[in-house]
């Protein structure tokens, strides 16, 4: 089962399960908000994604912009970072769709297709 991770006031997030709706793909969904990732989750997903923690990060969002995460990022280590994005899922790059051992973070419709739809 796939579990889709996002905020639903998201546009992004709204463009995915449209995509995933019209495509089959069953999934279950899990509100970033509410839910955040945990440290522990992220420690897992990063690897799996293939992403540079970094690009976990959601850079258009309040939070960023506040904090002016932008510069300090360039200092943190990954286990810095880690410990920030559990702090607060509206830090979290979305959506995140968790697929057996892959790792989609954000929507890339030809990233997702490639992902999930071909065998």
């Amino acid at each position: 089962m796939n579990t889709f991770i996002c905020y639903d006031r998201c546009g992004t997030c709204k463009k995915a399960k449209k995509w995933m709706d019209e495509n089959g793909i069953s999934y279950t969904i899990r509100p970033i908000k509410e839910e955040n990732p945990t440290a522990e989750e992220l420690e897992k997903w990063i690897p799996e994604s293939g992403k540079e923690p970094k690009k976990f990060f959601n850079t258009s969002g309040k939070i960023y912009r506040e904090q002016k995460l932008s510069a300090k990022l360039k200092t943190m280590s990954e286990k810095e970072m880690i410990g920030l994005l559990s702090t607060d899922g509206m830090l979290v790059k979305r959506p995140i769709l968790l697929s057996g051992d892959k790792v989609l973070v954000g929507f890339k419709q030809e990233e997702w297709e490639e992902a999930l739809l071909k065998k």
